[in-house]
């Protein structure tokens, strides 16, 4: 049984006096399955802030059905089993972290020398030992950002989802929260997670779901989405003359280096032909360079569709 999944869902939201309907969410499925982290990837105000608030029970669908942990989302049961981080958190600024955490772990009702120990190890892995006793007001947004996340891990939950978890993070809070989120795997945890920071997913996510204006545009493992789209390839060669001319046919004029030749062309079955050609007039491959979309061209590319399918507006 998928540890989350969302099946056709639909957000409408009316607003204004002349209760004007904005279409949020337009019929988005998908699963994610126990210890996978899962990116749930797309620009500003694609949904994904709507589609983790259903899931949250904070909000109702339109249409369509979400569940968490067998169970329909909004379920006090499954809530228990879940951390969550809202993508701007907001806490009692006169708390000190360890006071949030506390407060959090008896909502969770743990008992108090739980809360302790594990509030302590929660405040120094977030990186916040030094502010412990401080009052939030005093906070920045990152160091909130890691209060944030630490409460969502107070409870030891076998499924966190986070909105924007590097939001207003350095480099070196990133790749804390990244150690984390690792972590949490390797102990049998799930992690979903939204953003539009596409680094941070092809660093961290076995699958990926994009959405671009409340349409899900793609799904799949990384590999699976960036592996086949080949923008080109170059090969690097030697040879002579005459077996320049013979290439030049198929990939117009090389490029020559102190290395050798280079010769760049679309796809693979190209390449195939390039190198038949080199080989045949006793030359030498001494690379070939497939140049595969990145993360982020994939983003672009559905999103442009997007835009495209509704008139550029997207």
């Amino acid at each position: 049984m998928p540890v989350l999944e969302v099946d056709a869902l639909r957000k409408t939201f009316v607003r204004g006096l002349l209760r004007r309907r904005t279409e949020a969410l337009r019929g988005v499925s998908f699963r994610v399955e126990q210890g996978e982290i899962f990116g749930f990837l797309g620009p500003n105000g694609a949904g994904k802030t709507t589609t983790i608030k259903i899931l949250m029970g904070l909000i109702f669908p339109t249409s369509g059905k979400a569940r968490l942990l067998g169970a329909d989302a909004g379920n006090r049961d499954a809530k228990a089993k879940l951390g969550y981080l809202p993508e701007n958190p907001y806490f009692y600024d006169y708390l000190t972290v360890t006071e949030l955490l506390d407060m959090v772990g008896r909502l969770h009702g743990m008992d108090a020398s739980a809360r302790r120990r594990r509030s302590a190890a929660l405040i120094e892995e977030v990186g916040l030992g030094h502010a412990a006793k401080r009052p939030m007001r005093s906070f920045s947004k990152g160091m909130l950002q890691r209060a944030g996340l630490a409460q969502a891990l107070i409870s030891d939950p076998e499924l966190v989802v986070l909105d924007e978890p590097m939001s207003g993070l350095d480099p070196i809070g990133r790749k804390e929260v990244r150690d984390i989120i690792l972590g949490l795997r390797e102990r049998g945890k799930t992690v979903f997670f939204s953003t539009h920071i596409l680094s941070d997913a092809t660093l961290l996510c076995d699958r990926v779901a994009i959405v671009v204006g409340g349409e899900l545009r793609d799904t799949g493992p990384l590999g699976a989405l960036l592996d086949p789209k080949v923008d080109a390839v170059e090969i690097l060669w030697a040879g002579d003359d005459a077996t320049a001319e013979r290439v030049d046919e198929l990939a117009g004029t090389h490029a020559r280096t102190s290395e050798g030749r280079i010769s760049r062309v679309a796809d693979l079955d190209a390449a195939n032909a390039v190198v038949a050609r080199v080989v045949a007039g006793s030359g030498r491959i001494l690379h070939v360079i497939p140049h595969r979309q990145s993360l982020e061209d994939v983003f672009v590319h559905e999103a442009k569709a997007a835009g495209a399918g509704r008139g550029g507006d997207a």
